[in-house]
C-alpha cells in the first residue's frame, strides 16, 4: 500500500471534526511537515479560524516519531485531548494503518496525592501530621470540598485536578497535593504503585503524542532533570505566551511568611542550635522587609545582603542537620522531613541566587496590600536559555494567532533567542516564519477606530473625555461590548461611572468567576463585560453579542514595572531601542490578542475602538497598527457611530427573526 499523502490525511482529519478545509490550514500542514522532515524550526502565524490544531497534529502524527505539544491554556489542552486528538487518530487510522497513543502530562502538584489524602498533612505548629478532614468542619466550604475530593479519589482514573468538577479552591487542593520537592518518591511512598502523577508519567513514556503546558516545558528546560519523555518534535501552541511562562518558572521569591513556615517545619526535626540560627536569620529578614519600598534594587543594599547571607548560611546548616538526625517520635517522619527540607531548600536557593548577584538577574521589592512585602528575582532575559535548551536535538514548531509584530517575526524571534530571519551565524538555530493568514475578511468584517480627538492618557486621574466617548460608543452598539482596560483600577472606575449612565448590565472582572462572567456576557446582547489582562486573551464569543471591543489605552508595561524597565534599559545600553524592543513589543502582542476577540466566525461584524490618540499620532503607532488584523481603519467618530448603529440594527432584526445568531455561533473557529 502506498503511503498516504498529507492532503489525503488532512482531508480525512478535517472531515472527522466536522470542519471545512481552509487554504491557510493546508499551507500550515505542509510547512510543518517540511520543518519536521528536515529538522529545522518554524514560527507559524495562523489567524483565528484557520484550524491550526489540525494544521500541526496531522503532519506530526504522519511523521510517526514522538511529539510533545505544549500549550498555555487549560482550554486548549482539553480541546486537544478530549476532541481533536481522539477524532484525528480515528480518522487517520485506516490511512496510517496504526493508531497513535496520546497522553496528557502536567506538573506533580496538579495530581491528587494519595499519601497526603490518606495519611494527612504535615502541620507547621504541631509535631506529626493532622487529619485535614477532621480539622475542616463538614459545614464549611473547605470541609465539603475535602470530603468531595475523598469520594472523587475512589472514582477518578487520572487524579488530575482539572478533571474534578466543580473545581475547588487553591487552599483546598493544597491539602491533597504535593510539589515535586515535597514528594517522597514512588519507591519510598506506601502509595507509590497507585500514584496518579507516576501513572501519568508512565502513560507519557508510552505515548506518541504528549500534551503538556508551557510551565512543565520550562521546568524541563531549566532544571536539567528531564520531566518530559525523549521526543523528536516539539510543538509550542499559544507560543506568544511562552516567554512570560518561562520567566515565571525562572522567578524566585522570598517572603517573611514563607521563611517563618520553613522555620516552624524544621524546628522539630533539627538540633536547637540549627533551629535558633534559622529563627534569628528569619527575624532579621522580617524586620528589613517591614521597611521595604517597592521597586528595583540595582544593587543589593548592604543590610539586605547581610540578612540574605545569614538566611543562606542558616538554611544550609538546617539542610545538613535534616539529613543527619532522625527522630522516631515524629509521626510519619519521612513526610514531615521532606516538607521541611523542600521549604528550607527553596529559601537557601533564592537567598544564594540574590547574594551571588548575577548581571543577568533583576532583583526587586514588591508590596501587596494583603500579603505584605516580597523580595523577587527574575532573569533579565530568557532568550539565551530558550535558544540553548529549546532548539537543540529536536525540530521545534511555534504557532499562535499573534507572532508577527510590526510586519515581521523578528521581535518574537529575538525574545526566543533566535537571530533575525535569514541571517546565518555559527551555532544559531535555522528557522523561518510563515504567516498562513486567516479565513476571515477583516477589511469587510471589522473597523479599527482610533479616537484621535481625545486627550493623551495621563498616568493618573480619570479621563472624562474617554468615559464620554465610551458611553456614546456603547449606546450606539446597543451594548454588545467587551471593554479591555490597561489596569484593574481603570476597569473598575469605568464600570462604576457607566453603571450610573447606561441602562444596561455591565459585568466587571473580579465580581464573579471568569467563566461565569463570559457566560453571562455571551447570553445577553445588551450586556457589557469590563476587565483587564485575562480578558485580552481569554474571551471567545462569536456572534452578535460581541460587536464592539474597546481598549482604553495602549497597554504599555507600567513605567514602574521593575523587570520590564530593566529589560528596556539593558537593550538601550547594548545600543538597541529598548522602548521598541520591550515596551512596544509587549503592547503590540496584547493589542493583537485583544483585537482578535472581535471576529471569531465568518459572520461576525464589529468595531475595535482604541481610545488612545497615540495609536494615530505617535511614531510607534504604525508599528502597533501593523501588528493588528487588517481591519478598515478610520479616525472618524461619526462614521463609527453610524456603523455601530447599523450593525446593532441588523443583529436586533436577526435576533427577532430567530436563528441567525445560532447559525453564526456554529461557525465559530476551532483555532
Amino acid at each position: 500500500m502506498t503511503k498516504p499523502s498529507l492532503p489525503e490525511l488532512l482531508h480525512a482529519a478535517v472531515a472527522a471534526v466536522g470542519g471545512t478545509e481552509r487554504p491557510g490550514q493546508v499551507t500550515m500542514a505542509e510547512t510543518v511537515a517540511e520543518a519536521i522532515d528536515d529538522g529545522s524550526h518554524l514560527l507559524v502565524q495562523a489567524g483565528t479560524g484557520t484550524g491550526k490544531s489540525l494544521g500541526y497534529l496531522v503532519p506530526a502524527l504522519a511523521h510517526g516519531e514522538r511529539v510533545v505539544v505544549a500549550t498555555a491554556t487549560l482550554a486548549l489542552q482539553r480541546q486537544l485531548v478530549e476532541r481533536d486528538l481522539p477524532r484525528t487518530v480515528d480518522a487517520l487510522h485506516p490511512l496510517l494503518r496504526r493508531r497513535p497513543d496520546f497522553a496528557m502530562l502536567k506538573g506533580r502538584s496538579n495530581y491528587l496525592c494519595l499519601h497526603r489524602l490518606h495519611e494527612g498533612v504535615p502541620q507547621d505548629e504541631e509535631e506529626g501530621l493532622f487529619d485535614q478532614f477532621e480539622a475542616a468542619t463538614p459545614t464549611s466550604k473547605l470541609g465539603r470540598d475535602l470530603l468531595r475530593m475523598r469520594d472523587w479519589a475512589d472514582e477518578t482514573e487520572t487524579g488530575d485536578r482539572d478533571d474534578l468538577t466543580p473545581g475547588v479552591s487553591d487552599r483546598a487542593w493544597a491539602q491533597v497535593s504535593v510539589s515535586s520537592r515535597e514528594c517522597l518518591g514512588a519507591s519510598k511512598c506506601a502509595y507509590g504503585q497507585e500514584c496518579f502523577a507516576e501513572m501519568a508519567r508512565e502513560r507519557a513514556k508510552l505515548a506518541e503524542v504528549v500534551v503538556t503546558n508551557h510551565a512543565l516545558l520550562a521546568i524541563d528546560a531549566i532544571e536539567g532533570a528531564p520531566v518530559l519523555p525523549q521526543h523528536e518534535v516539539l510543538i509550542v501552541d499559544e507560543a506568544h505566551e511562552l516567554v512570560s511562562r518561562v520567566t515565571g518558572v525562572a522567578t524566585g521569591e522570598l517572603t517573611p511568611g514563607q521563611v517563618n513556615r520553613a522555620v516552624r517545619r524544621a524546628a522539630k526535626l533539627v538540633n536547637e542550635k540549627a533551629a535558633d540560627q534559622l529563627q534569628t536569620a528569619s527575624e532579621g529578614f522580617e524586620r528589613l522587609m517591614e521597611l521595604a519600598l517597592p521597586g528595583r534594587l540595582e544593587e543589593v543594599p548592604e543590610d539586605l545582603g547581610y540578612a540574605l547571607m545569614a538566611l543562606r548560611d542558616a538554611a544550609r546548616t538546617v539542610i545538613s542537620a535534616l539529613g543527619s538526625t532522625r527522630d522516631k517520635s515524629v509521626q510519619d517522619e519521612d513526610v514531615v522531613r521532606k516538607q521541611a527540607l523542600a521549604s528550607v531548600e527553596t529559601i537557601h536557593d533564592v537567598a544564594e541566587r540574590i547574594t551571588n548577584g548575577s548581571e543577568y538577574d533583576v532583583v526587586w521589592y514588591e508590596r501587596h496590600d494583603r500579603f505584605g512585602a516580597s523580595l523577587r528575582v527574575a532573569p533579565m532575559s530568557v532568550s539565551g536559555l530558550l535558544r540553548e535548551k529549546l532548539f537543540t536535538d529536536r525540530s521545534v514548531v511555534l504557532t499562535s494567532a499573534t507572532l508577527k509584530l510590526g510586519g515581521d517575526f523578528n521581535g518574537v524571534g529575538a525574545s526566543l533567542g533566535l537571530s533575525p530571519e535569514g541571517s546565518h551565524t555559527e551555532d544559531a538555530p535555522v528557522w523561518k516564519g510563515v504567516d498562513v493568514g486567516s479565513p476571515f475578511d477583516y477589511r469587510k468584517q471589522g473597523i479599527l477606530y482610533v479616537a484621535q480627538h481625545l486627550a493623551r492618557p495621563g498616568r493618573e486621574g480619570t479621563r472624562g473625555d474617554m468615559l464620554d466617548e465610551l458611553t456614546e460608543l456603547i449606546e450606539a452598539a446597543g451594548g454588545r461590548t467587551l471593554g479591555l482596560f490597561s489596569s484593574m483600577r481603570a476597569a473598575q472606575a469605568a464600570a462604576e461611572e457607566l453603571r450610573g449612565r447606561l441602562d444596561m448590565p455591565i459585568l466587571l472582572q473580579g465580581e464573579e468567576t471568569l467563566g461565569e462572567l463570559i457566560k453571562g456576557f455571551a447570553a445577553d446582547a445588551r450586556t457589557c463585560l469590563f476587565g483587564t489582562l485575562s480578558l485580552w486573551q481569554g474571551v471567545d464569543v462569536p456572534g452578535a453579542n460581541c460587536q464592539l471591543v474597546i481598549m482604553d489605552k495602549i497597554p504599555f508595561p507600567r513605567p514602574d514595572d521593575p523587570l520590564m524597565s530593566a529589560r528596556q534599559k539593558a537593550v538601550d545600553e547594548a545600543g538597541g531601542n529598548g522602548f521598541m524592543a520591550v515596551a512596544a513589543t509587549h503592547a503590540a502582542l496584547l493589542m493583537a490578542q485583544g483585537a482578535g476577540r472581535l471576529v471569531r466566525a465568518s459572520g461576525d461584524r464589529g468595531v475595535v475602538a482604541v481610545l488612545d490618540p497615540r495609536l494615530a499620532t505617535a511614531r510607534y503607532g504604525s508599528y502597533l497598527r501593523a501588528s493588528l488584523p487588517e481591519f478598515w481603519y478610520t479616525t472618524d467618530r461619526n462614521q463609527v457611530r453610524r456603523s455601530l448603529a447599523a450593525i446593532d440594527a441588523a443583529a436586533t432584526a436577526a435576533e427577532a427573526s430567530g436563528g441567525a445568531g445560532a447559525a453564526q455561533a456554529a461557525e465559530a473557529s476551532e483555532g
